[in-house]
């Protein structure tokens, strides 16, 4: 036997645990180094040392200590550096209608369509545009006029579908955008694209983005706040993930906090019979002293995340109830939001919900309705939509203005892509479908930021190519960073080797022409 304690030749090899080591210290080894923890530990090492490169000593110490990276300086930056500039806008509501409305039944009058019926659209309108499966294969492309009448509201002489009787009310106060247009025309990567800024999961989506970047304004509730609208079953409800509001490669305490439509708004928020508030605070202390202990030992930065989340989780206890108590709201509330407002996970019930959310600093507040994929039976589903989100919409953006909040908050609503003016399957004097077209679409917005009563963009007389002002996805979004005071070429994340951003790598810009 070779006398080299480490020989690799030796007749008996030997390893680390055969050294003159104190036992102790082997049985240590024995108990913490498996190959599974040696390699997390070396991971989580080499990540802090490429963010030691990425921030310098100083920002490394305060981050892996729990410094707030968000706190607020004397020229009202955090220390992010943001926001960029003065922003019109301090937080965003943004109703996110799924599945993408009719433009052209809702907000992009064409008159001339109803005496092309049955007709079918010219080959040299739609060239050689990328049609879905479901119409690719239609022998005739025949226009389908909208079904119902349009008027002229406001000042502004709006021309606004009979469908939409409470919108209309509010034409004034709103930026009609004819022509927003994306890249996608299926639904997955359409809404991924709109959300995050991309058409691959893994991304954060907007209101991830301003969580991290601009921080709480009211430390008892959750930076970003998701409310699904309940569905109805006559709908063709397309699926809508978490991801959506995912923070994706950012902490985990920026991404969305989803309240339920049914039941207890936040799962396990009542502590279990027999304990009190005392016993609760003393296990989140204890937990705290575990979680911190393993950021000694680990240095992960989702340590903290953890940490930051079961104190949130701690004040909801309070605030949730608070917030969701509707019993002390005025009888002008519910002659304004309409009965359906009393009935928990409606539309009208989420308006009022995020009206309150505003008021009490939620920066960033999502409300998803489903049900807008009117592939057919375009007459039969449409109203029911209407009806089901119209009144809702006119009441937030009216409460708002009448308290005051509409100036410094930026109401946004839109879908991930338009539809078609041809009908998809059989056309009747009585009914007709709709594909998708991601070539225009209608969206709004209004409040902090932007210039109300007006209507940017035009189509062409089909309601299917964009003519004058294109807004793509990307412009949209950096328009809506640039209300809330954020520069989208500058706020960016290294990660994977790149600076990841809202806008992605694509050029983008901010539509001068919708600004206040």
């Amino acid at each position: 036997m070779k006398q080299h304690p480490l020989c690799t030749d030796c007749e008996n090899p030997v390893t680390p645990f055969d050294l003159p080591i104190p036992a102790g210290l082997k049985r240590e080894w024995a108990a913490v180094e498996t190959r599974r923890r040696f390699l997390g530990r070396s991971g989580k090492v080499l990540g802090w040392a490429a963010l030691a490169g990425l921030f310098g000593e100083l920002g490394l110490r305060s981050f892996a200590n729990g410094a707030d990276i968000n706190s607020v300086s004397a020229d009202g930056r955090n220390n992010l550096g943001l926001p960029h500039f003065a922003p019109r806008a301090k937080r965003a509501i943004y109703l996110f209608m799924s599945g993408g409305p009719p433009q052209m039944d809702l907000f992009d009058y064409k008159p001339n369509l109803a005496s092309q019926f049955n007709q079918d659209m010219p080959a040299s309108v739609r060239g050689n545009q990328q049609l879905t499966g479901m119409t690719a294969g239609q022998a005739h492309f025949p226009v389908a006029p909208s079904h119902w009448p349009f008027g002229q509201h406001g000042e502004t002489g709006a021309w606004v579908s009979s469908l939409l009787p409470y919108t209309a009310r509010i034409v004034d106060d709103l930026t009609l955008i004819k022509t927003t247009n994306t890249d996608a025309i299926n639904h997955e990567p359409a809404i991924m694209l709109m959300n995050t800024g991309n058409m691959n999961a893994g991304k954060p989506c907007l209101g991830s983005w301003l969580a991290y970047g601009l921080g709480s304004m009211n430390d008892n509730l959750p930076t970003f706040i998701v409310l699904q609208t309940k569905t109805n079953p006559k709908e063709n409800n397309q699926p809508v993930s978490s991801r959506l509001w995912s923070s994706g490669f950012l902490s985990s305490e920026y991404a969305g906090v989803g309240m339920r439509s049914d039941g207890d708004p936040v799962l396990y928020l009542a502590d279990p019979a027999g304990v009190d508030r005392n016993v609760r605070r003393e296990m989140l202390d204890t937990v705290e002293q575990i979680n911190r202990q393993a950021l000694a030992e680990v240095g992960d930065p989702e340590t903290n995340a953890r940490i930051a989340q079961y104190e949130m989780a701690f004040r909801m206890q309070s605030s949730v109830p608070e917030l969701t108590d509707l019993s002390k709201e005025p009888q002008s509330t519910w002659d304004l939001y309409g009965p359906e407002a009393r009935q928990p996970g409606t539309f009208a019930y989420n308006c009022l919900l995020a009206r309150r959310m505003a008021e009490r600093g939620v920066r960033f507040t999502q409300i998803y309705k489903r049900g807008w994929d009117v592939h057919g039976d375009v007459v039969g589903v449409l109203p029911t939509l209407c009806q089901e989100t119209d009144r809702g919409t006119y009441a937030l953006v009216t409460d708002l203005k009448r308290r005051g909040l509409l100036d410094d908050t930026l109401v946004i609503w839109a879908g991930e892509f338009g539809r078609t003016v041809y009908s998809q399957g059989g056309l009747t004097q009585d009914n007709y479908g709709r594909d998708h077209h991601p070539r225009c679409f209608t969206t709004w917005m209004t409040g902090g930021g932007v210039r109300p009563g007006i209507s940017y963009g035009e189509t062409d007389e089909y309601s299917y190519n964009v003519v004058k002002d294109p807004v793509h996805v990307r412009d949209f979004n950096a328009t809506i960073l640039h209300c809330l005071g954020i520069d989208h070429s500058k706020f960016t994340y290294k990660f994977q080797g790149l600076d990841q951003k809202l806008t992605s790598p694509v050029p983008a810009h901010v539509v001068q022409g919708l600004l206040a």
